[in-house]
C-alpha cells in the first residue's frame, strides 16, 4: 500500500511537470494538492530515475528567498511522428516534452510494393532518428486508410493500397526494431490541430483533409473516434453523388481532374477550379463541387456537432476565402454551424499528430494518468 501511494504521488508530480514546465516544488505542491514533504520525496525519486532534474536557473520568491526550478529530462526519450501520403511522407523526430528535434519531408515511392515500401520506411524512420535511434521509444504514423483496432488491419486506401496488403505494419515493425503503431492520417491531424493548431481548446471537433483522398477524423469531449474497422468519419465513402457516385471522388485532385475531363473542361491542376475568374463550365463543375462539399461538412456537423470543423490538405487550401460561405451554408440548412478554419499545422499536422500519439505511447508507460493526455504535451512546435 505504501508502494502505492508512493507511486501516485510520483506519478501526480509527474504529470504536474509536465503541463508546467519547469516549476518549483512549491508550484507542483500547489498545483498536485500534495504537501510540500510529499512532493519532494516524489522529486528525488523522478531524479533518481533521470526522469526530472534540478535547471540552473533560480526564481525569486517571497522575502528574497529563492527556489530551485525542476524540469523534465527532455531528450531522456525521443519518438517519431510519420505521415505517410500518397505523394509525399512527413517525419518528424521530438523529445518527451513535444519539441520537434528534426523534419522531414520526402516524396513517396508509391511504386513499390508493400514490402518495398515497409523496408523504405523503416529505413526513413531510423535515418531522422541517426545516431538518437536507441533513444526512440515510440513511433506513430498516420496512414490513408482506416485501420482496425488490432492496430494492423488496413482497409480503403485507394490511393496507396498495398498498405491493405497483410502483414504491412508488422514488417514495418520487423525492420525497425521497435515499436511501431498507426491510425487514420485524419485522425491524427485533428489530435495535432487539438493540441498545437487550430482546434486547440475544442473538445469536440472534426478534421477534414481533402487532397489525393478525403479523410475526417472526429473528437468528442477530447477522444478521437475510432471504430472496430477504422471506418469512422470515412465520409468519403456515401453514395450520395448521382448514381450513387462516393463523395471521394467529387472532391479530391483526381476526382476534380476525372470530372472536368469527363465534362469536357480543361484544368491543368484541380487548384484551376477555384479561380475566381474562372470560365462558365468551370464554374459549372465548382458547383458540382461545393454541393459535394456541403454534404461531406453536413455529414460532420450532425455525427457529432463539433465546435470547429479545421480544413486541411491540398485542395483545402483553395477553399481558405470561401469558408465564411460554406458556413453559411450549413447555417441555413441546419440552424446552426460549427465554425469553420484552416489548417493551423498544415501540411505537418499529420506528422505532428503522430507525434502525440507516440507521446502518449511513452507518458503511459511512465504511469502518466491518461485523462491528463488531453493536455499534454503542452510545448509548441516549430511553425509548418
Amino acid at each position: 500500500m505504501v508502494q502505492d501511494t508512493r507511486e501516485l504521488n510520483r506519478t501526480a508530480v509527474l504529470t504536474e511537470l509536465l503541463r508546467i514546465r519547469p516549476a518549483s516544488r512549491k508550484q507542483l505542491a500547489a498545483a498536485s494538492g500534495i504537501s510540500a514533504a510529499t512532493v519532494t520525496r516524489a522529486v528525488e525519486q523522478l531524479i533518481a530515475q533521470d526522469l526530472v532534474v534540478e535547471a540552473a536557473e533560480l526564481v525569486s520568491v517571497q522575502r528574497g528567498r529563492r527556489a530551485v526550478l525542476l524540469d523534465v529530462v527532455a531528450d531522456r526519450s525521443l519518438v517519431v511522428g510519420v505521415d505517410l501520403g500518397a505523394s509525399n511522407t512527413r517525419v518528424m523526430l521530438a523529445d518527451m516534452v513535444g519539441s520537434p528535434i528534426e523534419r522531414r519531408e520526402i516524396a513517396t515511392p508509391i511504386e513499390a510494393d508493400a514490402t518495398a515500401l515497409a523496408d523504405w520506411l523503416a529505413s526513413v524512420i531510423d535515418e531522422i532518428a541517426g545516431e538518437r535511434r536507441d533513444r526512440v521509444e515510440s513511433v506513430y504514423i498516420g496512414l490513408p486508410g482506416a485501420v482496425g483496432r488490432d492496430g494492423s488491419t488496413i482497409s480503403n486506401a485507394p490511393n496507396l493500397p498495398q498498405l491493405e496488403e497483410p502483414g504491412f505494419l508488422d514488417s514495418v515493425r520487423a525492420r525497425s526494431g521497435r515499436p511501431v503503431r498507426a491510425d487514420n492520417d485524419a485522425n491524427l491531424a485533428l489530435l495535432g490541430e487539438q493540441h498545437f493548431g487550430a482546434a486547440r481548446n475544442a473538445p469536440t471537433a472534426v478534421m477534414v483533409t481533402i487532397g489525393a483522398g478525403l479523410g475526417a477524423g472526429l473528437s468528442i469531449d477530447g477522444r478521437i473516434l475510432r471504430g472496430s474497422h477504422g471506418v469512422i468519419g470515412e465520409f468519403g465513402q456515401l453514395p450520395a453523388g448521382p448514381l450513387g457516385t462516393r463523395l471521394e471522388l467529387m472532391v479530391t485532385g483526381p476526382g476534380i481532374m476525372r470530372l472536368a475531363s469527363e465534362a469536357g473542361v480543361h484544368l491543368d491542376s484541380p487548384a484551376d477550379l477555384f479561380t475566381p475568374d474562372a470560365s462558365e463550365p468551370v464554374r459549372s463543375l465548382r458547383a458540382h463541387f461545393d454541393q459535394a462539399l456541403l454534404i461531406v461538412l453536413t455529414a460532420a456537423t450532425v455525427s457529432c456537432e463539433p465546435e470547429v470543423i479545421v480544413l486541411g490538405g491540398g485542395i483545402a487550401k483553395s477553399l481558405a476565402r470561401d469558408l465564411a460561405r460554406y458556413e453559411a451554408m450549413l447555417e441555413h440548412h441546419l440552424g446552426a454551424a460549427p465554425r469553420l478554419t484552416a489548417s493551423e499545422l498544415g501540411d505537418f499536422a499529420g506528422a505532428t499528430g503522430a507525434v502525440v500519439a507516440a507521446l502518449h505511447e511513452v507518458y503511459r508507460g511512465l504511469g502518466v494518468d491518461e485523462r491528463a493526455f488531453g493536455d499534454l504535451p503542452v510545448a509548441v512546435p516549430a511553425s509548418a
